[in-house]
């Protein structure tokens, strides 16, 4: 492992095979998806939809 400096910021340089483990390690601790009702994920959509077209 090994560090690299660029514009001040700091990065890690580490092989393939850790990178891979630490990966693997990351997804296992996510929580599963819930899954919504249709009605909910509609509603969820709309809600998004309106997000999004403020932030245009």
């Amino acid at each position: 492992m090994g560090t690299l400096t660029i514009d001040n910021k700091k990065f890690v340089v580490i092989e393939q095979k850790q990178f891979d483990k630490i990966q693997l390690l990351a997804a296992q601790k996510l929580e599963p998806v819930k899954k919504m009702s249709l009605k909910a994920g509609k509603k969820h959509a709309y809600k998004l939809i309106d997000t999004w077209a403020k932030g245009k």
